[in-house]
């Protein structure tokens, strides 16, 4: 299976950028295959413990770095690892090589390259491939989302108490008290599951396909949301900052429950 096998009825001008990202996705997935399980692991830390870096995520982003500057030469870049290259240009890639690096390095499967065009600083093209699972999400501004070439749309619960919601916390949460507990555990009596998958990515795209009814987080970055927060809108889902403090803090949800969600992670801020 070639993940440009599921290349969507699109506009035109982006067919060449969703086919540039699924084969970005697909070899850096191969990348990670490689050394998934293979207690051959090379890995270190950046901020803290919980900060976790591996060989797998710096050659899964070289490969993608190489095909983006040999194939949109004139596009900036903003990649976890390496950090920005001309990212005011009018076209931008939002690069995850590994997002759920944690679960990676632990030999759990929740992990996944994200992978975001933006154009003017809006994600229009969004890629995220699990690769152990086989899983490949993407969506296309205006044009749809998908799950390995099958539309896909969000839940229509609406019924709190029915709800399976996705959280996590954020790195510092040793550090700064503002650290997502209180809201999880206002959270966690009102629904039906609390969910840790350990990836961003991957929780906006469960998200959009309906396997979660919703997940929010604190102090994200770009990276970790550009691609599945597109592909969560594009299924149907409402997608809105909660914080404007704590970088990138969201909830995606559907449009029934995100009212009554937004309310009860929102209570102690009163």
């Amino acid at each position: 299976m070639k993940l440009t096998e599921f290349i969507p009825d699109i506009p035109q001008e982006y067919q060449v950028f969703l086919t540039g990202a699924l084969t970005l996705a697909e070899k850096a997935g191969d990348i990670q295959l490689k050394y998934f399980r293979k207690g051959n692991l090379e890995q270190s830390t950046k901020l803290n413990d919980s900060d976790v870096v591996t060989i797998a995520d710096k050659e899964s982003e070289i490969c993608i770095l190489d095909f983006i500057h040999s194939h949109f030469p004139e596009h900036g870049i903003i990649s976890e690892e390496s950090g920005i290259d001309h990212e005011d240009r009018e076209w931008r890639w939002v690069v995850d090589p590994l997002d759920g690096t944690t679960n990676f390095s632990n030999g759990l499967t929740s992990f996944c390259v994200s992978i975001a065009l933006q154009h003017n600083k809006e994600s229009v093209i969004g890629v995220v491939y699990a690769p152990y699972l086989r899983e490949c999400f993407y969506a296309v501004k205006g044009a749809g989302a998908w799950l390995n070439g099958k539309p896909i749309h969000c839940s229509e619960k609406s019924e709190i108490s029915k709800a399976v919601v996705a959280t996590g916390m954020p790195y510092d949460r040793n550090e700064n008290p503002d650290n997502n507990l209180a809201e999880l555990s206002r959270m966690a009596f009102r629904i039906r599951g609390m969910r840790f998958l350990g990836s961003a990515a991957m929780d906006l795209s469960y998200t959009a396909a309906g396997y979660l009814d919703a997940y929010w987080e604190l102090n994200l970055k770009l990276w970790d949301i550009a691609a599945g927060q597109l592909i969560a809108m594009e299924a149907g889902a409402k997608v809105e900052s909660i914080r404007t403090d704590r970088s990138y803090s969201l909830l995606a949800s559907n449009p029934n429950l995100h009212t009554s969600l937004l309310k009860i992670i929102q209570e102690g801020l009163r």
